[in-house]
């Protein structure tokens, strides 16, 4: 169960590459530079786009590490450009692709503990109530910002490519 959740983590962490190119190409469609957009947000409460892509590729690694007993690899957020936000995603997925199904054996068993959170977790609980909703919620709070902009952002785009076949 681990290794897929946690590879449909990476596919829907991996639709923000998808964001970007869309969000890249409308900008240089109305003559806007892109970086607007990489500090736009739905309400003046609520924190920008890089803080959306920063937040899912968070949860994505430190599902992976946690649930496969690994400490998360740190990253800085200090990303302040469209290249910089690609690389951030592109060494989140990198790092999360390179834990195989077999490292999360004893997903289930191991305790995790997050800051903001009293107590101490198991991992189903971990992956369930912490991982998979927050990395949905940014990704969608990502789209939404991009959306909420103009930028032709579809249905598809927010599901990705599906694994199909001819029968």
């Amino acid at each position: 169960m681990y290794a897929q959740a946690m590879a449909q983590c990476v596919q829907a962490v991996r639709t923000l590459e998808t964001y970007l190119d869309k969000a890249e190409r409308f900008a240089n469609t109305k003559q806007f530079d892109v970086g607007v957009l990489l500090t736009t947000r739905l309400a003046p409460d609520m924190a920008g786009l890089l803080y959306q892509i920063q937040s899912a590729c968070d949860y994505l690694k430190g599902g992976a590490a946690w649930l496969s007993g690994q400490e998360p690899p740190r990253h800085e957020d200090n990303e302040q450009t469209l290249a910089e936000a690609r690389a951030r995603i592109r060494k989140t997925l990198a790092f999360a692709e390179s834990v195989t199904a077999d490292h999360y054996a004893n997903a289930a068993s191991r305790i995790v503990k997050v800051s903001w959170v009293p107590g101490k977790l198991r991992g189903e609980t971990y992956l369930l109530q912490i991982v998979i909703p927050n990395i949905y919620f940014h990704v969608s709070m990502a789209y939404a910002i991009l959306r909420a902009n103009g930028v032709d952002l579809t249905k598809r785009d927010f599901i990705g490519p599906v694994d199909s076949f001819d029968v």
